[in-house]
Formats: C-alpha cells, sequence, structure tokens
C-alpha cells in the first residue's frame, strides 16, 4: 500500500516535505481490531504539532492521519460490533487501558494509557489502516468521505470544547481562531443555541469574512476588543496571545476553554504580560480541552446527522499531504483540508 510516513521531527517551515510516499504491506488486524480501505482523511493542526515536536514524541516512523473515513474490508477473529462492508471513521482517540476510573466513567481522553491515532499507532494518511473495533464509528448515511473526515476530529474536540465552555441558550460566546473546528463551533452554535451571539477573533481578513459568512454576529481582529464582554471563549490557536487577549474579553465568571494539544514558545513572553486584575480577577476560569473521548465522536456524528452539517473542505490527493500541510503551518485555511486516495 501507499502511504506517507513521518520518520523524524522537524520544523516544517524549514524542511516543507516532511513525509515521504512509502509503499508497505497491508497491515493485519489483531483479534479485535478491523481493517480498514482509507477513503479520506482530514489533515489536522495537530499534525503540526507531532511533527514538530508539540506533542508527546510520536513512535517513529509513523503514519500520520486521525480524522480518517474508511471501509472495513477485513475483520479481526474476536470482532463483534463491526462488519466488512461497513464505511466507518476513526479519530484521535486510538485506545485506553479500559480499566481505570477514567476509562469507566467514559473519560477515557484521560486515561494514563490513551493512545492517539496517528501518533502512538499508525493513522489515516495510507491506503490501508487498522484500529480497534471500539474506536471505529458508523458514519451517517448523508455525509460524503471527505464531508465526514472533518467531523472526526475538527468537528468531535469542537463538539467537547462547546460542551466544557458550559453555556446555555442566549449566553455570548467567543471564537478566537476560525479553522477546521471553530467553523464547526459555529454551525453547531447555529442549531443548538439560536438565541447565542458568536463574536469571533481571527487575525487573518479571510478567516473573519467567512465568519460572518457563517452567521458571526461581529468578527475582528486577535488583539481588537469585543463590543460586549462574553460569557465564554475557545481558543483553538497554537499561539500564547489570543489566549492574554481572550481573557480580557471574558465577562465575570466567564470560563476560557483551550482548544489546542499545546501552544507554541514562540510568543510565550505574552505570559509574562499577564494582568492578575485584567486577565483574571473576577472569578474568570480557563479550563483546557484534552483529547477526545469514544462519546465525544459518537455524540457528535450524531448531531452531525442531526443538523445534516457540511463542512466547508478543500481537497488533496494523498500524495500532496506535505503541500496540505505547508498551506495549513502558513495559515492558509477556509475551512478544512482534506486528503482523498486514489
Amino acid at each position: 500500500m501507499k502511504a506517507m510516513v513521518l520518520s523524524e521531527l522537524c520544523d516544517i517551515r524549514e524542511n516543507p516535505n516532511p513525509l515521504s510516499l512509502e509503499y508497505s504491506p497491508v497491515p493485519e488486524p489483531a483479534p479485535n481490531d478491523v481493517l480498514l480501505c482509507v477513503l479520506a482523511c482530514g489533515v489536522c493542526h495537530t499534525e503540526l504539532d507531532e511533527i514538530e515536536g508539540r506533542t508527546a514524541p510520536p513512535f517513529l516512523p509513523v503514519i500520520p492521519g486521525h480524522e480518517v473515513v474508511g471501509r472495513i474490508v477485513k475483520i479481526g477473529d474476536d470482532v463483534i460490533t463491526r462488519q466488512v462492508g461497513e464505511r466507518v471513521g476513526v479519530g484521535w482517540f486510538y485506545s485506553s487501558c479500559g480499566s481505570c476510573s477514567y476509562c469507566l466513567m467514559g473519560n477515557e481522553n484521560l486515561c494514563s494509557e490513551f493512545k492517539a491515532t496517528g501518533r502512538d499507532a499508525d493513522g489515516g494518511y495510507a491506503e490501508f489502516m487498522k484500529v480497534p473495533e471500539g474506536s471505529a464509528f458508523p458514519i451517517p448515511a448523508y455525509l460524503s468521505d471527505t464531508g465526514a473526515a472533518p467531523l472526526l476530529c475538527a468537528g468531535a474536540i469542537g463538539y467537547r470544547s462547546l460542551r466544557l465552555s458550559g453555556i446555555k441558550n442566549g449566553d455570548s460566546l467567543g471564537l478566537t481562531g476560525f479553522g477546521g473546528s471553530a467553523h464547526l463551533v459555529l454551525k453547531m452554535v447555529r442549531f443548538r443555541y439560536p438565541d447565542t451571539e458568536v463574536f469571533v477573533f481571527a487575525r487573518n481578513p479571510g478567516e473573519r469574512e467567512f465568519a460572518r459568512e457563517l452567521g458571526a454576529s461581529w468578527a475582528g481582529d486577535t488583539a481588537e476588543e469585543c463590543p460586549i464582554r462574553l460569557r465564554s471563549i475557545i481558543d483553538t490557536t497554537p499561539a500564547w496571545k489570543p489566549v492574554m487577549e481572550a481573557l480580557k474579553n471574558l465577562a465575570p465568571e466567564g470560563r476560557l476553554v483551550i482548544n489546542a494539544i499545546r501552544k507554541e514558545d514562540n510568543d510565550r513572553e505574552y505570559l509574562l504580560r499577564i494582568n492578575y486584575p485584567e486577565h483574571l480577577w473576577m472569578e474568570k476560569e480557563i479550563k483546557s480541552v484534552a483529547n477526545v473521548s469514544r462519546r465525544d465522536i459518537a455524540g457528535f456524528l450524531e448531531l452531525a446527522d442531526e443538523m445534516r452539517i457540511q463542512p466547508e473542505i478543500e481537497e488533496y490527493l494523498l500524495e500532496d499531504a506535505n503541500l496540505a500541510l505547508s498551506e495549513l503551518r502558513m495559515g492558509n485555511v477556509r475551512g478544512a483540508k482534506v486528503l482523498v486516495m486514489n
């Protein structure tokens, strides 16, 4: 099979081709695994974090990709919940211990043995991949392969972020950064909380215009002051500056939800400018989002089916994965980028 493989960590700005096209044997599923013929795989900012060393170290070499849509072509001897021929999706969650208190509560994303697709196990930048049956989720029939792919991470992590924001219908919500995840959050908010106004902060004028097209009440630069103080803000950026700017725009008791696996170090000096009365006073909260659980992926796919949600996508061939990653690194984003297999 063809696969795009990461063999060593690097700065993608210095090495715009971190992945190499390789040919390798089709994986053999273990007793509880299913084997997928990959149809499409989304390109996520987390891949940049992996490549540039901001996540827990991946095992190398590794095939990245954790927004995977595929058709089951083989099942292990002990598989009971999935069958050959099903179209399924795989997200960031690959496996966990299954027996600790977090797993038993449905928060396997917090398990110390959490394994991530495309980092701790080979992912979907390939023609085939294997995955535990419990980590493969049926895809709603209305969705195309490429339309489903971004929902499996950008959508699921946005779903979790929105849940952790604690907002109710009518509460004001801010989104700082407006890429693959945030644009799906805006669609969810308009469906679930029709009386909630959404205010978007983004450095790219194209992203701000895109947000207004999707129904944002206001869109401004990252450092602009919001017209009102916000009940909650979800940050989806890789930088520290948006965090500090967001804290200033929170209302008393407001909550900032940071939806990022890691933050880059190149603007860490912003943390040194923290001003307690301006940024944290009045019982403001900061909450991080750690991975996704099975129920996040399953719950979001159910919501997506109800909403008939359609993400904005740009398609690339598998062989063009490096181009998609480079464009993502440079901030050239409108919606979500998806690899399609020949």
